[in-house]
């Protein structure tokens, strides 16, 4: 069964209703005007409206013929919004989105890892464009028809979901239980905290990232169980102040954003576990540099403490993050030599 949009459905429904309505009253209207049997009437209802043409019953007295001749004008009025609700719906565009809603849906049963995205206005279309260029599934909750329906993006990583995002049935229409991350870009700080508080409480794992306009909302997300949140204005005003005071290095550092995957990139690998040979030993001993070009440009310890450009002398231990700066190249022979 297809998944019709509200106004499609509603025209339909309408549609369907009326004509049912017409069914009844012409069956009720042949049994007390001609007192026709309940079959007769219905049999002459259904002749009537469909203007097959077979002839009457009986003959009919002439408020019968009145009543015959109101039934006929007002079939042709109900069966032609009927036509043209259906026919609109079939090639107006909608019969090919819902197919492709029922396609999505079979899809959905098997996705996993994927990142959900709240919303498709600018941050949510920013998003989701940097996500499906790193080659990650992503699944977008959207509440406004327009945007899903006028979409000219064509990209097998790119799904769409018809719903509001800060409803439970939708999230788990998402899968949000097998996601590995969830954006949640909606207008209203309490829409991306109710979104929070339920994503939380189906994975306790998935990272989560709101977006928020007051700046009271950020504890309050943080408390609901977001990793991390994003005040875009925020944000917005410290890359002007620093573009303005440091502009090589703001310009330096988004040209290596930019060109992630390119001719750079700029990666986190999580050391989960080490390799015999490297256990113990400091980087000078790993020679990273000389063995595959790569450079270490900082850590995340396991206790969460930064450690920038860290020195040769260091010790890398398990459950270290790593950030590794070279070309594509270079990053995979960096992998190799950790076996990640």
């Amino acid at each position: 069964m297809f998944i019709l949009f509200p106004e499609s459905r509603r025209k339909i429904y309408y549609s369907l209703l009326a004509l049912i309505a017409l069914v009844i009253i012409g069956t009720v209207g042949f049994i007390l005007i001609e007192d026709y049997t309940i079959i007769e009437a219905f049999f002459m209802t259904v002749m009537t409206i469909s203007t097959v043409g077979f002839g009457i019953i009986k003959p009919l007295s002439q408020i019968g013929i009145l009543f015959t001749s109101f039934l006929i004008i007002v079939s042709f009025i109900i069966l032609g919004y009927v036509i043209s609700n259906i026919t609109g719906f079939l090639f107006g565009g909608e019969f090919q989105e819902n197919l492709k809603e029922r396609i999505m849906k079979n899809e959905y049963k098997k996705i996993e890892d994927h990142i959900i995205v709240c919303g498709y206005g600018r941050n949510g279309r920013q998003a989701a464009h940097e996500l499906i260029n790193d080659n990650k599934t992503v699944v977008v909750i959207e509440r406004r028809q327009k945007i899903i329906t006028e979409r000219e993006e064509h990209n097998k990583f790119l799904h769409f979901i018809y719903g509001d995002a800060s409803h439970e049935d939708i999230l788990l229409k998402a899968k949000v239980e097998n996601a590995s991350a969830l954006i949640t870009t909606l207008p209203s700080d309490a829409d991306n905290l109710f979104v929070v508080l339920t994503a939380r409480e189906f994975n306790e794992t998935m990272t989560i990232i709101s977006r928020a306009s007051d700046e009271h909302s950020d504890t309050k997300l943080k408390r609901a169980g977001a990793t991390n949140v994003i005040m875009p204005d925020k944000v917005g005003g410290t890359r002007m102040a620093k573009l303005v005071s440091h502009p090589d290095v703001i310009e330096f550092l988004e040209n290596i954003m930019l060109k992630n995957g390119e001719t750079v990139n700029l990666e986190e690998i999580p050391c989960y576990d080490l390799p015999e040979n490297l256990i113990n030993k400091t980087l000078s001993e790993i020679n990273i540099r000389k063995k595959s070009g790569a450079i270490i440009v900082g850590l995340k310890m396991p206790n969460g403490e930064y450690i920038y450009n860290p020195p040769s002398d260091f010790i890398i231990r398990i459950n270290t993050m790593l950030f590794v700066l070279g070309s594509p190249k270079q990053v995979e022979d960096f992998k190799k030599i950790f076996q990640v």
